[in-house]
């Protein structure tokens, strides 16, 4: 080879839903990259030939999503893929998908808080792998029962969280009918000893009918209720002294006039 020519340093997979991107310094100048993807059991695969870029996505080279991938980057000439010569070039990290591929952020499509039951429906991500007829594969066609969900939730404007966890697309929890909740997903694969928890979703809140009290808390009532005490003293009092000066005038008319 061409011990002159630089290596790739820093190599590095970022995967997300099973769509993988490799990346790389420093940038060439004078040469190029190609990118070679080894898998222990499958054929090696080129991604791309003669780069002057520092990432590549190797997607279409991962499907078999279990299997264990190296990916060997070559610092070429334009003519250096030509020779009979190998190419100077450095080695990634392993790469297994099923197990370092990160969970993408589920969808909440729908949600409703009616009484004490909080139903949250949610959409499963999508990954760039398709079947036969066109259509994108979620992750749950990949994971099937290996993957599952977990919703936490908590009071609206309170630091006590719950979860509860499902293998379905929705979630029913109990929950108080007088107040707000907040809540966001995550998906799961617990077989996994890295990177076992997904992405979190939007959180979202329930915003439902609240009266006053569960509005504005125990210091409207305090409130309420030091006013409505102070009305009903001020009323007792001003009784009293009204009482006092009907008998003090009543006492007064009935004693007889000085001088008669």
């Amino acid at each position: 080879g061409n011990p002159e020519l630089p290596t790739a340093v820093n190599i590095t997979w970022s995967s997300i839903n099973f769509k993988t991107i490799l990346q790389w310094q420093p940038k060439p100048s004078g040469y190029f990259y190609t990118v070679e993807i080894h898998g222990q059991a499958s054929d090696t695969k080129r991604k791309c030939i003669l780069t002057a870029e520092t990432e590549c996505d190797v997607t279409d080279a991962l499907r078999n999503v279990k299997e264990t991938y190296t990916a060997h980057i070559l610092s070429v000439t334009s003519l250096g893929m030509d020779n009979f010569e190998e190419p100077p070039f450095a080695v990634s990290e392993k790469f297994t998908p099923y197990n370092q591929t990160v969970l993408g952020k589920p969808e909440i499509q729908n949600y409703t808080q009616k009484g004490s039951k909080l139903d949250v429906v949610f959409q499963d991500p999508l990954t760039p792998y398709t079947f036969p007829n066109g259509s994108f594969q979620s992750i749950r066609d990949i994971f099937q029962h290996d993957l599952e969900y977990k919703l936490y939730y908590w009071k609206d404007q309170s630091s006590g969280k719950k979860d509860t966890t499902t293998k379905s697309h929705k979630f029913e929890v109990s929950v108080d009918s007088a107040k707000n909740y907040c809540f966001y997903i995550q998906g799961i694969v617990p077989s996994r000893r890295e990177n076992r928890n997904g992405q979190e979703s939007m959180v979202l809140c329930t915003s439902v009918e609240r009266g006053t009290l569960d509005e504005y808390g125990a210091e409207v009532f305090i409130i309420i209720a030091v006013i409505a005490i102070a009305v009903i003293t001020l009323a007792i009092v001003l009784s009293v002294i009204l009482c006092k000066r009907k008998k003090a005038k009543a006492a007064r008319e009935k004693e007889p006039l000085n001088g008669v």
